[in-house]
């Protein structure tokens, strides 16, 4: 219902619980059947009981914290999930709605950048913490994200960039990284073992290891339906980076263990956590005990199928019910089975042992009723396992668990997207980012013919054998395209003249307001507020002009202006450039989201006894964000004008203000929306926008600048003509080449599209990814860039060039939206 909302009557507005319970109506209302929850910033109890609470309260937690600069600087996790759990709300399923996953990052020159916030959320990150949630007996976990992405058009919280990468298993350009090649095997565990999903924490203890300053823990948990046990071994402290080695002694149903079997101990890495299963379920077959990791355990066709893995360093071993006379097996060495054994305890199952070593796929046990395959790490981050879709009718058919329980493994391509069993043929769909060899595990017999995308793959007659593990060649077939692609001819025009002395404002808004809904006040100065949202105009550029008699105002202007962290502000007096105030982040230390500046009004440019024109540009890059403690008033930023007096002590007569055209009730482009653009110039008369006629505009590439190397602002528009052969998926981006850091900021618009802010004072952002559907990779493309120069004769020089990330064969594709066009919304309200 609402996110880290507090009930604290102290912080904030009040009736907060009762505006929970309106929202709870209110969704009853419209038909939500599924259970309302919200998401605690922590374990603060907010809303677990009382008016206002949900039917299922959860709460989020990031125990690396924010700081991608020390990527290999671990904190500790958070202990206290399960009791928190027991001693407040026993009676509903643990609930962590944000896990962390990533970080974002912030402005700023020294900001390090999401491939260490990914470094920072490794996959052994994501092994500790998601291993350590589940060991608490958490049930429903929300990762945080897992795919971060673009906040494309004016930024709404000044935090971060326009980047929202995060950090995430998938990056923002839609490669898949590390991170998400472990997510897969573990969510294929938790489809797989089902007995996890009701279990009770037995126990929680430190066991013997050769660490005294860390120990190891082992917590037990158990399904008190079937006696499957669960033991999450893992370092007391996870900060830490050294080794352990530990013996484990347990109970299974078929009796107890001391545990490691065939080596003298267990090693347990530094910074990771190690699963030990007992007495689980493969379809009919039973697991007695496993070291190593579960990636697949059920049913396929006939035949009882697991799939175990481990670390290629390690041994692991098992002990398994083995069923049927096998096949043909060409086991490796490095595998050894045991038969049942009343003297090693193991009368009712063969221990099976996995010396380290293991480089790819392996069969342990193959027969009609069972196949059971090991392999190492890397092959299964490799593995997929699309469902085989249910029937045509069903609108969930490829859904696990609602429109289908069957399922087949895949290796070999990047990506498999989805499977289809019809009259024989296995239809699989997915990407190739290279040759492949396509192994499929669990293949149903009456499968005759495998396809590719859509093309067969191989012959009936080598189907035939039918193997356990069928190995297909697939070739890449498309060819690769130029990875650069520079932009030109650029068109130029002047987007500000509301520096001139000929520029008519007389349709702007008159700034006259005494009162503001802001519950911070002006700072300074007499006369009307100039808070930016108290007109309409709360997102991106604002502009202000100012009116005051020249004769008595000799010296200059005093001005407070906010604008949020990185924001920047430019002024002019009589269209003479005086200078820019700067806000400031550096990986959010020394943030300066407010500026109290002097600008000095040379002699030469005041107009005597005549009326003078004061004009500040001042980019609004998002209100903040209402962190702790929670008042509610701290995201209602005051942005804008906040103190402004002349020196000398004259007055100002009239202030207007002008931001996005026709402001928050009627702006001009509903389809992409009301944060898409700002008050610039050439954006309220729709110059980013296809089929605007820029025939009159002169021609100007982008990489020259401003014309004279003036402070101010320009538009420079130019087409791309795209030709992406189909069955492809191109991941592309815009990248400015110049990395020095210049007094200029930019507005990326693709299509009409505000797809990227560039701060080049600041940084870090420099590349801008767009995809397909934002971009037409069959036509042409208008881009757009709205160039800001903060000072004068400082050779800004922006370079733009499309730069293809990756290229794949297959992907899903993505249909072009054109949006409306200059005509259809500037010709159309005329």
């Amino acid at each position: 219902m609402e996110n880290e909302y507090t009930d604290d009557e102290t912080k904030g507005p009040p009736y907060k619980p009762q505006m929970m319970k309106q929202l709870r109506k209110a969704f009853i209302k419209a038909g939500i059947v599924v259970p309302l929850t919200h998401n605690d910033a922590g374990m603060n109890g907010y809303y677990v009981n009382g008016t206002g609470s949900p039917d299922l309260y959860g709460f989020d937690d990031y125990p690396q914290g924010f700081d991608c600069s020390h990527p290999l600087d671990w904190n500790n996790l958070t202990k206290s999930y399960h009791d928190y759990h027991m001693d407040v709300f026993p009676d509903r399923p643990l609930y962590i709605p944000e896990a962390q996953q990533g970080s974002f990052d912030p402005w700023g020159p020294s900001a390090p950048g999401y491939e260490k916030c990914r470094l920072l959320t490794d996959k052994n990150f994501q092994n500790t913490l998601y291993y350590h949630m589940l060991a608490s007996n958490v049930k429903l976990i929300n990762l945080y994200m897992i795919y971060g992405g673009t906040s494309w058009g004016n930024i709404p919280f000044p935090g971060v960039y326009t980047s929202y990468d995060y950090g995430s298993a998938i990056r923002e350009n839609r490669d898949l990284s590390e991170k998400y090649n472990y997510l897969k095997p573990l969510g294929m565990f938790l489809r797989s073992v089902p007995e996890l999903y009701h279990t009770d924490v037995v126990s929680s203890r430190v066991i013997s290891s050769n660490r005294e300053d860390s120990p190891a823990l082992v917590t037990h948990l158990r399904n008190p339906d079937s006696g499957a046990s669960f033991y999450f071994v893992r370092h007391s402290d996870a900060s830490k980076d050294d080794d352990a080695r530990y013996t484990l002694q347990l109970s299974t149903n078929s009796g107890e263990l001391r545990l490691p079997i065939f080596y003298e101990t267990f090693l347990l890495k530094y910074r990771t956590t190690e699963l030990i299963v007992t007495d689980i379920k493969f379809g009919n077959s039973s697991l007695i005990y496993t070291s190593a990791s579960i990636f697949f355990a059920g049913r396929m066709g006939s035949r009882d199928v697991l799939v175990l893995y481990g670390d290629v360093e390690l041994p692991h071993e098992a002990i398994i019910q083995l069923k049927g006379e096998p096949n043909r097996i060409d086991r490796s060495p490095l595998v050894s089975l045991i038969p049942p054994s009343p003297l090693l305890n193991l009368a009712k199952g063969t221990l099976i042992s996995f010396l380290p070593g293991i480089t790819q796929m392996v069969e342990v046990w193959d027969s009609d009723e069972q196949l059971i395959l090991f392999c190492d790490t890397e092959t299964a981050n490799a593995l997929h396992a699309p469902v085989l879709a249910g029937d045509s009718s069903d609108p969930f058919r490829s859904f696990w668990g609602i429109g289908s329980n069957n399922s087949i493994i895949v290796g070999g391509p990047y990506l498999v997207r989805s499977a289809i069993l019809e009259d024989g043929t296995l239809g699989l769909n997915g990407d190739l980012k290279e040759d492949a060899f396509l192994r499929v595990i669990g293949l149903p017999k009456e499968v005759h013919r495998i396809t590719w995308n859509g093309v067969d793959v191989d012959t009936l007659q080598s189907l035939r054998k039918w193997p356990s593990i069928v190995s297909l060649p697939l070739t890449k077939t498309i060819s690769l395209l130029p990875l650069v692609r520079e932009f030109g001819p650029w068109k130029y025009q002047d987007s500000l003249p509301e520096i001139t002395n000929a520029y008519d404002d007389s349709d702007w808004v008159v700034a006259n307001k005494t009162n503001t809904t802001c519950p911070y006040g002006p700072l300074f100065g007499s006369g009307p507020v100039l808070y930016a949202c108290d007109y309409g105009f709360c997102e991106g550029a604002v502009l202000w002009r100012g009116y005051f008699n020249g004769s008595k105002a000799k010296e200059g202007v005093r001005l407070a202006i906010n604008g949020g962290e990185a924001f920047a502000a430019s002024i002019w007096i009589n269209g003479h450039f005086l200078g820019t105030s700067y806000g400031n982040s550096t990986r959010n230390l020394n943030i300066v989201t407010e500026t109290d500046e002097k600008f000095i009004f040379p002699d030469w440019t005041l107009r005597r006894d005549k009326i003078n024109v004061l004009t500040v540009l001042q980019d609004n890059m998002g209100m903040d964000e209402t962190g702790w403690p929670y008042d509610a008033n701290k995201s209602k930023s005051p942005r804008g004008v906040r103190g402004y007096s002349l020196l000398s002590g004259a007055k100002f007569t009239t202030w207007k203000v002008q931001g996005r055209a026709g402001g928050y009730r009627h702006y001009v482009d509903k389809h992409r929306g009301i944060l898409n653009t700002g008050g610039f110039y050439g954006e309220r008369l729709g110059w980013h926008l296809p089929e605007f006629d820029d025939s009159s505009w002169k021609h100007l590439d982008l990489q020259s600048g401003l014309p004279n190397d003036l402070a101010g602002v320009g538009f420079f528009r130019t087409q791309l003509n795209l030709d992406i052969p189909t069955g492809q998926d191109v991941m592309m981006s815009f990248e400015f080449e110049d990395m020095e850091s210049k007094p200029y900021r930019a507005l990326l618009f693709v299509n009409g599209w505000n797809m990227g802010k560039r701060v080049a004072n600041l940084g870090p952002q420099t590349k801008f990814i767009v995809h397909e559907g934002i971009l037409n990779y069959h036509g042409s493309n208008t881009i757009a860039i709205s160039l800001w120069v903060m000072e004068p004769n400082q050779t800004v020089q922006p370079r733009l060039k499309l730069v293809i990330d990756a290229q794949f064969e297959g992907g899903v594709g993505a249909s072009f939206e054109p949006g409306p066009s200059w005509g259809d919304l500037y010709l159309a309200s005329d």
